[in-house]
């Protein structure tokens, strides 16, 4: 999967988030095409509770070890 990633809270303001089939992700400045849609989500993560909003998988919420501010819009798509 690939996750594309605009908003407050990440390393960069626009970012590309790549897993890998082992299970490491990689991450990039911008955007890295191409862009395969498969849904569009809202995550808004306050301390150490996260909330996503997915228009595929619709609305989960979950906890984290670190405690973080982050506001983000995101593509999930394809590799």
């Amino acid at each position: 999967m690939k996750y594309i990633e605009f908003g407050i809270g990440n390393t960069w303001l626009v970012r590309t988030e790549i897993e890998q089939p082992d299970g490491t992700e990689v991450e990039a400045q911008g955007i890295v095409r191409p862009i395969i849609f498969r849904s569009l989500y809202l995550r808004v993560w306050i301390g150490r509770t996260v909330w996503i909003a997915d228009s595929q998988e619709g609305f989960k919420r979950g906890s984290k070890a670190a405690r973080r501010f982050k506001i983000i819009l995101g593509i999930r798509s394809e590799l």
